[in-house]
């Protein structure tokens, strides 16, 4: 096993491989998020709106002309799809078949979360086989209609059943509406739909986990994916991977063991990062909470879900990195209404660091920020601590 000396090496490595080490790491315009998808593998689609929503914000984290139309436009053209990955996501749909096995199992399944009726099921697809792609809401007018046996809700339930085990796809949207049609009609011909074997699907999280991160271990490849086959075949793959000699085993104090690209560790030394970024809760490079916690010793935990009166931070902070530092976060709101972006609380944790280091680099940032929220003014409401409020305000305002 090899030894590396520090943190750091693996922090820098991580950035780069996740586009936060440069300003358009992956290039520029509707193209561009087709490759940051490709690098990712996953984008999580989340519903939440106090600011603009993580997807559109991930992707404007590292390609600054986003738009989000761009996704919408993707999906149309089938170049990536929507399905589960550890969540609601957008995936590239060259590897649709990947998703094959987690399909079939929800199709296989009578006591899954998406329990719908079969009759009403039965009735969605042969309505949109007959009358073309529908959402949820398509349904919601004929719940009234005289002797009719079901309602929209049930249709809605059964929409989300028959996405989940694959005979329809979502084909479009309108804002967070859901367009759904037959897969048949949405997949393109020339997309492989053999489903992978185990063995295959382990090589697939394994290759796409290190194309992500340039580096992993066994927890974060099966991250919240059960069974022990799956842990047997993603330790036949790495053990595969180690013999070629295209990954290496490292020792990492307080880690369980590392696997990283064996051309990243030559190349960590030429990595440079600097300015701030004020990232997504459900950014890829934070996802997980634990091993940014033993990467960066930064323990960033998402309190929307928390009740109020146990809230630390606030209802939807975001990390603030520095470089190759996280060194605190921010809890804010877009008043779309007022065009004015709230930070309602910002939280310095790494008070070591000289102000003027960082505090230009941040007003810059969240005034980039504002303007990709659509907002034209700044309130910056509660400092910790307080005694930086009179220099930031200042920053912001200049």
């Amino acid at each position: 096993m090899t030894k590396i000396p520090a943190l750091q090496t693996l922090q820098l490595i991580t950035l780069e491989r996740q586009g936060l080490t440069q300003t358009t790491p992956f290039g520029t315009g509707k193209e561009a998020v087709l490759t940051t998808l490709e690098r990712l593998a996953y984008l999580q689609i989340d519903t939440l709106s106090v600011i603009e929503r993580a997807h559109h914000h991930t992707l404007w984290t590292r390609i600054p002309d986003f738009k989000p139309h761009y996704l919408d436009e993707l999906v149309e053209e089938r170049k990536i799809f929507e399905y589960w990955f550890h969540a609601a996501s957008y995936l590239p749909m060259q590897d649709f078949r990947y998703a094959l096995p987690q399909m079939l199992h929800v199709k296989q399944s009578d006591s899954h979360y998406y329990n719908a009726d079969k009759k009403v099921m039965k009735y969605v697809i042969d309505t949109i086989r007959t009358e073309g792609p529908k959402m949820a809401r398509d349904f919601e007018s004929k719940k009234n209609k005289e002797g009719s046996w079901w309602n929209w809700k049930p249709a809605k339930l059964a929409l989300e059943r028959l996405f989940m085990q694959g005979d329809l796809m979502i084909s479009g949207r309108s804002g967070m509406q859901k367009t759904y049609d037959l897969t048949e009609r949405v997949l393109p011909s020339s997309i492989n739909t053999t489903p992978p074997t185990p063995l295959e699907l382990a090589e697939y999280l394994v290759k796409t986990t290190l194309h992500a991160y340039g580096f992993t271990t066994l927890k974060q490849i099966t991250h919240l994916r059960k069974g022990d086959t799956l842990k047997k075949n993603v330790n036949l793959v790495l053990q595969s991977l180690l013999e070629k000699g295209e990954i290496q085993k490292v020792s990492v104090e307080g880690l369980s063991s590392v696997f990283i690209q064996s051309d990243l560790l030559e190349r960590s030394d030429n990595i440079a990062v600097s300015g701030i970024r004020l990232l997504s809760p459900f950014d890829n490079s934070i996802i997980h909470r634990d091993r940014v916690k033993q990467i960066f010793d930064f323990d960033f935990r998402l309190e929307c879900y928390v009740p109020k009166e146990k809230r630390q931070y606030g209802y939807f902070c975001l990390p603030i990195l520095f470089g190759n530092t996280f060194i605190g976060r921010v809890d804010c709101k877009a008043h779309r209404k007022d065009k004015k972006l709230e930070l309602i609380s910002l939280h310095i944790e790494n008070t070591d660091l000289p102000p003027e280091l960082w505090i230009p680099s941040f007003a810059d940032a969240v005034k980039r920020f504002a303007s990709f929220n659509g907002c034209e003014s700044l309130q910056l409401t509660q400092v910790s601590p307080s005694g930086l409020r009179k220099v930031i305000n200042k920053a912001l305002s200049d």
